[in-house]
């Protein structure tokens, strides 16, 4: 009786341990894509850009900190402090949008739009 308990038990425990295994094996890890924007979209500072820092910049970059990024005067402020140099992923705007410790006030599909903004000459358009 005692062997067939053991034998019991030991056949829980390995489907126990196979249960265990494949629920860890099944788990898989999120990828997380950038969203589809197109790089080749003519992207404009009136249309596409100033409505994102509208958004998510003015609350802090409205006049008392630098770049000042109110409608009007954004492009004026971006060109004169260098923060938009191409190419875009290395410009201080884009790579100050995308710092960790920086406010997360824009989605990535509108940090990609700044940079393909910038990539394209960030026209003040």
């Amino acid at each position: 009786m005692n062997q067939r308990l053991k034998r019991i038990r030991l056949f829980i425990a390995a489907i126990v341990l196979l249960a265990a295994a494949a629920g860890l094996y099944s788990c898989e890890k999120y990828q997380f894509l950038p969203p589809a924007v197109d790089p080749n979209y003519e992207w404009s500072l009136a249309n596409d850009i100033q409505p994102i820092f509208n958004a998510g910049c003015v609350s802090c970059h409205g006049g008392t900190k630098a770049p000042d990024l109110r409608e009007g005067k954004s492009f004026n402020a971006l060109t004169k402090g260098a923060y938009i140099t191409p190419p875009g992923e290395t410009s201080g705007l884009y790579s100050t949008m995308i710092e960790p410790d920086h406010a997360p006030r824009s989605s990535d599909a509108d940090k990609l739009k700044v940079k393909y903004w910038i990539d394209q000459g960030a026209k003040n358009n």
